[in-house]
């Protein structure tokens, strides 16, 4: 069982539904594969990119996907979603 899961979203940041799929896709790929993290990398940026991941993170059906969000200690630019 690998323990993390990384998605880099640098590559799709123009585009908000490829944003919103990259990260959804992410979110039950981890869940199907029982891994305990999914890191999102979003970058330090102007923390709009963020912001749209964390809001996209508060949906009620993605909540039920995991335990708890953090920001990565020491990195602004990366996300950690803790998996249920």
């Amino acid at each position: 069982m690998p323990e993390k899961l990384t998605v880099d979203l640098h590559p799709v940041f123009r585009s908000d539904r490829d944003i919103d799929k990259a990260v959804r896709n992410a979110l039950l790929r981890g869940a199907a594969t029982r891994v305990a993290v999914v890191e999102i990398i979003p970058g330090k940026g102007s923390g709009k990119l963020t912001n749209r991941v964390l809001a996209m993170l508060r949906q009620a059906h993605l909540k039920k996907l995991y335990r708890r969000v953090e920001m990565a200690p020491g990195n602004d630019g990366k996300i950690l979603v803790h998996l249920s």
